[in-house]
């Protein structure tokens, strides 16, 4: 499949931590299968954090849903089932022995663009987090 269609893959993962791993393996698979390997370091990076926070931070199931539109971005995304905002992200300045609540923030410092949304489909109420990376990289 040439790199300028557009494709998408979804994982649905239960609320257990070994599907970080899982999902970071799925997507480094998905991005060298499909000849993106240049950013399968940085997307395994960004999915990691997403998909951590949605089982980390809910009790429900969740998703990784990665998206290459044709047109050199790749979208990655992570859903679960609380539809409570994600926290702000925090600065950096957390101190060396912090083991959580850099996440977003890498997130953000990474991605070319990010956000969230709530969702709700067919009674079931979530949200989407998700982050873009460009062909090129991050944005400096």
């Amino acid at each position: 499949m040439p790199e300028s269609d557009p494709w998408e893959y979804s994982l649905y993962i239960p609320n257990d931590v070994r599907a970080v791993t899982v999902s970071r393996r799925t997507l480094r698979l998905i991005l060298t299968m499909h000849g993106l390997i240049g950013m399968v370091d940085l997307a395994e990076l960004l999915a990691t954090e997403l998909v951590a926070n949605a089982v980390r931070h809910t009790k429900g199931p969740a998703a990784l849903r990665v998206r290459w539109t044709g047109n050199g971005v790749l979208r990655i995304g992570a859903w679960d089932a609380d539809p409570s905002p994600p926290e702000p992200p925090r600065p950096f300045d957390l101190g060396p022995d912090a083991e959580e609540g850099r996440g977003l923030a890498l997130v953000r410092a990474c991605a070319d663009v990010w956000g969230w949304q709530p969702l709700v489909r067919e009674g079931n109420r979530g949200k989407y987090v998700q982050c873009e990376l460009g062909s090129a990289g991050p944005a400096a």
